[in-house]
Formats: C-alpha cells, sequence, structure tokens
C-alpha cells in the first residue's frame, strides 16, 4: 500500500504541474534540458573544447544519467509502461540520453544530444503556454487534412524537376557541368525553389532560356501549399474544439463532459 502511494505521488510530481512539487520538478527539468543543450553547443567549438574538454565532458554524462535516472522513474510510475514507452514523448526522451552512450562505440554522436530541446515541448504547462500546444495540434490537423492535396503538389513538382533536369542535360552536356541526369536534377530543385547555389549555370542561350522559365514557375509554386493549408484551416476553424484527456489521450469526447470515458480523469 505505501508502495502504491509512493508512486502515485511520484507519478504526480513528474507528469502533473498542479502541485508546487511538480512544478519544481519541471523548472528544473526546463534548467537542466536548456543547460545540457548549451554544453552540447559548447563542446562542438574548438577553442573551449580544447580549454574545457574535460569539463564538458563529465558535464555532459551529469546530464545524460540525470534524464536516465528521470527516464526509469517515468517507466516505474505510469501504469502503462508500453503504451508510454512508444509515445512521442517516451520517444524523444529516450533518444535524449541514447547518443552519449552510442558514443562510447561511435565517435561523434553525442552531438546528437541537441535532440533533447524537443523535451521543452513537455513543460509548456508549466509557462502557461498550453495553447500553443492546442494551436500545433490545430495546424496538425490542417497538414493531415490535406496530405493528399501535398502529395499530388509534390508529386507534381518531382515530375517537373525530373524533366527540366533530363532536358538541361541534354541542351548543356557535361562540358558546361551538366554531366549527369541525376546533377542535372538538382540543378533543376535548386533553380525552382528559388536557391541559386550558382555551383552549376547554364551557359547556352536555349539553357538560359528553360532556367528562366524554372524560375518564373518557381515563384508560381512557391504559394501552392500555402494556399492548400490556408484553405484547410479556414475549413477547420469552425469546427467545435476535440477535447483530449491528459491521462490516457482518449480524444473525441462530448462537448459538455467533464471526465474521461476512458480513465475517468478530469478533463480540461
Amino acid at each position: 500500500m505505501e508502495k502504491n502511494n509512493f508512486r502515485e505521488e511520484l507519478f504526480r510530481i513528474i507528469f502533473k504541474a498542479e502541485s508546487p512539487a511538480g512544478k519544481t520538478f519541471d523548472i528544473i527539468l526546463l534548467i537542466s534540458i536548456i543547460l545540457s543543450v548549451i554544453i552540447v553547443f559548447m563542446d562542438s567549438v574548438a577553442d573551449l573544447n580544447a580549454s574545457y574538454g574535460p569539463e564538458l565532458y563529465v558535464a555532459e554524462w551529469f546530464f545524460t544519467i540525470l534524464f536516465t535516472i528521470e527516464y526509469i522513474l517515468r517507466i516505474y510510475t505510469v501504469r502503462r509502461k508500453w503504451k508510454y514507452i512508444f509515445s512521442f514523448y517516451g520517444i524523444i526522451d529516450l533518444l535524449a540520453i541514447l547518443p552519449t552512450y552510442i558514443s562510447l562505440i561511435v565517435t561523434g554522436t553525442q552531438f546528437l544530444l541537441v535532440i533533447r530541446i524537443l523535451r521543452l515541448l513537455r513543460v509548456f504547462r508549466i509557462l502557461k503556454l498550453d495553447r500553443f500546444v492546442g494551436a500545433s495540434g490545430y495546424l496538425a490537423a490542417s497538414l493531415k487534412a490535406s496530405r493528399h492535396k501535398i502529395f499530388v503538389f509534390l508529386s507534381t513538382i518531382l515530375s517537373i524537376v525530373v524533366i527540366m533536369g533530363a532536358l538541361m542535360y541534354l541542351i548543356e552536356g557535361p562540358e558546361n557541368g551538366f554531366d549527369s541526369i541525376p546533377r542535372s536534377i538538382y540543378w533543376a530543385i535548386v533553380t525552382l525553389t528559388t536557391v541559386g547555389y550558382g555551383d552549376i549555370a547554364p551557359n547556352t542561350f536555349w539553357g538560359q532560356a528553360v532556367a528562366s522559365l524554372i524560375m518564373i514557375m518557381g515563384y508560381a509554386i512557391i504559394a501552392i501549399p500555402t494556399g492548400i493549408i490556408t484553405v484547410e484551416m479556414t475549413r477547420h476553424k469552425d469546427q467545435p474544439e476535440i477535447t483530449t484527456c491528459n491521462n490516457c489521450g482518449k480524444r473525441n469526447h462530448e462537448s459538455n463532459a467533464k471526465y474521461c470515458s476512458q480513465c475517468g480523469s478530469p478533463l480540461r
């Protein structure tokens, strides 16, 4: 009984932010995440690494062990352990500690620890930024609703760059830098997206004419995905907000529901 009470209290501290202990835990977690990312940045600077390499190494392992203990405690306190492990936040929590251990075998993987910055999404609630999380869900729903149109759009773009790349390969040829169709397709992508690195450029009249056409198409094409997503966001604007349970993640509750129909937790 005491063991269950301890685990429930630990669960409230780790996963909830309503209690003073929970808020303190989240604030400490927030500071630790930021400091650990700063350590990774500093470690990548050659001068700082040369001067403070051992100290940065110790600090990196300190935060990794700290987050490892936190990850184990999260698994210990939740009831549905596998659901947490394979959830979005569970995977992010695991990826936040794995690179340091992998770096013992593969040198350099510790720089992947910058993924820890995604853990800041978890502590939005302590800064009263829940509305931004809801807005991100709103945007995600719009992207999902327009996925078929976006797929058609991307397929069209892919066809255009393949055709234009092959055409430029025939027009310009290897003597002007277009030494293969894949390299010509790369040029077409760079030109269509109006990036224009300048590492490859057409020299013939017809090549420059095709390049001009692709540039004009690029300006017209950029606005298309924005319009597709905007239409879906407008369509979903007047739909009622979907209430999601913070405890188990169940969605699609009735508009007047006060408690989750799956786990019984109060709904916000």
